[in-house]
């Protein structure tokens, strides 16, 4: 008997939203429209990621701010492969048995950062459930890595829960990153449609131990909205990182990569945004960005320096 194998057919994307009905798509407002990107300070950057063989997340996301970060030769490296072992609806990375690790990667990440001569630099992952530390000294490599190559790039990350994963927080805080963020992407009762690989208190676990292991270490998370949420729960929401003793808070709108993710509930505007932003700062956050364009590494060197400034002021 033949076993014919069809080797021409590509294999989806996400295999997991395949048979999922379409989703309704929004028509986006006017406040959402990006560039398209075409710039030289775009395609250089291109050129560097390509030549050391790495992923970014502004790529496998299709972040929206792509055009405006890569001309600045900005870029968020996406460490230990393009494909995630969870499958969140909201999410654009690839879902699948990811491959094993590259042990050259956190030098190649570390030989990017230098040649595009980075002040700042945000590392993050997919996720990695298949790996006893689901990652962590790979992240830790990647910025001792850095540290050796461009002792004056300060790194920030943006880590995976690391869930049911012990002593991965530690080896990641042990290695110093400058900023640990890790995203709760939104309220807790939207977790069993939009992430329902990840447990909310476990996230937040996560940051307040951070903290708890190195208090001068800044943490960071952001959250999508357009997804469904009251404004008592984002409320709320911001209480409980404000108690974990979180500094620095992002707040975005959710964009539908295909009609297989989750729908746009709804266009959030930027009115809505700026009201967001007053309250966090009235509950004590360091920093906070709230835009409909925000995502957690947009303009994160800037911010950065920012969050310094501010938690210098607040010492003084």
């Amino acid at each position: 008997m033949a076993v014919v194998v069809d080797t021409l057919t590509p294999r989806p994307r996400h295999p997991e939203k395949a048979h999922r009905p379409d989703a309704p798509v929004l028509r986006k407002p006017d406040w959402i429209r990006v560039k398209a990107p075409v710039s030289r300070g775009y395609l250089e950057t291109q050129r560097i990621v390509r030549a050391n063989g790495l992923h970014t997340v502004c790529e496998e996301a299709g972040c929206p701010n792509i055009c405006e970060c890569w001309d600045k030769k900005h870029a968020t490296f996406m460490i230990m492969g393009d494909t995630c072992t969870r499958a969140c609806a909201f999410c654009n990375v690839k879902t699948g048995l990811p491959g094993a690790l590259d042990a050259k990667e956190p030098a190649y990440v570390a030989e990017a950062v230098a040649r595009l001569g980075l002040n700042h630099v945000v590392i993050t992952s997919v996720d990695r459930d298949d790996l006893d530390d689901g990652g962590a000294r790979h992240f830790a490599e990647t910025i001792e890595a850095i540290r050796s190559a461009a002792p004056a790039t300060t790194i920030e990350i943006l880590t995976p829960d690391f869930l049911r994963k012990d002593g991965a927080i530690e080896t990641v805080v042990a290695a110093r990153p400058d900023v640990f963020n890790h995203n709760l992407e939104t309220v807790p009762s939207k977790y069993l449609t939009v992430r329902p690989g990840a447990r909310y208190f476990a996230s937040m676990r996560l940051l307040q131990q951070v903290k708890e292991l190195d208090p001068q270490m800044f943490t960071k998370s952001g959250i999508m909205v357009g997804l469904g949420e009251e404004r008592n729960e984002v409320l709320q929401l911001m209480d409980d990182l404000r108690a974990a003793d979180v500094d620095f808070l992002t707040i975005g709108q959710y964009l539908q990569p295909t009609r297989k993710h989750h729908a746009v509930m709804r266009f959030v505007t930027p009115d809505e945004f700026k009201a967001y932003e007053t309250i966090a700062y009235a509950k004590g956050f360091l920093m906070v960005s709230a835009s409909p364009l925000t995502r957690s590494s947009h303009h994160a060197g800037e911010d950065f320096a920012r969050l310094r400034a501010a938690r210098a002021a607040q010492q003084s």
